[in-house]
């Protein structure tokens, strides 16, 4: 006897964003697709459980995350984005960390979901913003001229008003729109691309700049992408991880950067872990690159003691 136990990817999200019906119909389809491989003595089957004790824990965390946002309980970290021909980090990944007194470091990939499917993630993504607009401020005043970058969710750009929260965060803390960035998926964008497309030109009209993260994995059209007001592109880490070994990886890598460039967009490749992936991107002519083999996320602190280091590194 043999049992094979297969997981859907991101089942979650159809079920949050388009509802428990379509994401029974999904299953079906699945169900039926699955069946026509095999013969009639095998078995399709789908034991749905309820975990009473994950329940339990992810209500628990769903009151504490509320708490944590209204009582600034969370933390920050940065990770930089290295240009590849100079060496030289000039901008940063805001990300937000969360310590529970109780359940430890609570993961990112935990939390996010959790605030997207509860509502929360409006009240995360503004004190996300206002955080390190807050920190980009202090960097400015000593003297570190640093631009940082910022998630979006696909509910924030349903938010009519966040280009003007935003803007007055900007002019709160005296920082240049320029030194903003915001990131989003391609997903994200195409949920509801009329909408999105309106208040990505208002931001963009701020002088806020607007990059497409992990670019590659959604299912967003060209056409769209040259009517977005954005000026940069992210390759997603899932092409950039094994492009050393993985020549399709790498064909997809390079022909992400043939095309940005070509609409004049800057290239991110996100997920670099060791040296020969860097030295590849560099050959390829990408602009930026981001991941472990130059930095973890860090804290503030720890973050300005790396740049000096890199600083000095490079200047030596």
């Amino acid at each position: 006897m043999a049992l094979l136990v297969i997981d859907l990817d991101r089942f979650k999200d159809i079920n949050n964003t388009f509802g428990h019906q379509h994401g029974d119909l999904l299953l079906q389809q699945v169900g039926a697709r699955l069946r026509q491989t095999l013969s009639d003595s095998e078995t399709v089957a789908h034991d749905a459980t309820h975990d009473d004790q994950s329940s339990s824990r992810r209500l628990a965390l769903i009151g504490a995350l509320r708490l944590a946002i209204t009582n600034n309980e969370l933390t920050l970290y940065y990770q930089p984005k290295v240009d590849l021909k100079t060496g030289t980090s000039c901008s940063v990944e805001a990300l937000a960390r969360w310590q529970h007194p109780t359940y430890g470091f609570v993961p990112p990939d935990q939390f996010i979901p959790l605030a997207e499917q509860t509502g929360l993630i409006m009240p995360l993504t503004h004190w996300v913003l206002e955080a390190a607009i807050r920190q980009c401020s202090d960097w400015l005043r000593a003297g570190l001229d640093l631009g940082i970058a910022v998630n979006l969710s696909m509910w924030n750009l349903r938010e009519a008003t966040l280009p003007e929260a935003i803007a007055r965060l900007l002019e709160q803390h005296n920082i240049p729109p320029r030194l903003l960035r915001l990131e989003l998926t391609e997903s994200a964008i195409m949920s509801d691309t009329d909408h999105a497309l309106e208040v990505l030109l208002r931001l963009s009209g701020l002088g806020i700049r607007i990059s497409i993260d992990d670019f590659g994995t959604g299912y967003s059209s060209l056409a769209y992408l040259k009517r977005l007001p954005v000026d940069e592109l992210k390759i997603d880490r899932s092409f950039v991880q094994h492009m050393a070994e993985i020549e399709t990886d790498a064909t997809i890598v390079r022909s992400i950067v043939t095309l940005a460039h070509s609409l004049g967009l800057q290239v991110v490749a996100e997920g670099i872990e060791d040296q020969a992936t860097w030295q590849m991107l560099s050959a390829l002519d990408c602009d930026t690159a981001q991941g472990y083999y130059m930095a973890r996320p860090l804290p503030a602190q720890e973050l300005e003691h790396w740049l000096q280091n890199m600083k000095e590194t490079v200047a030596y």
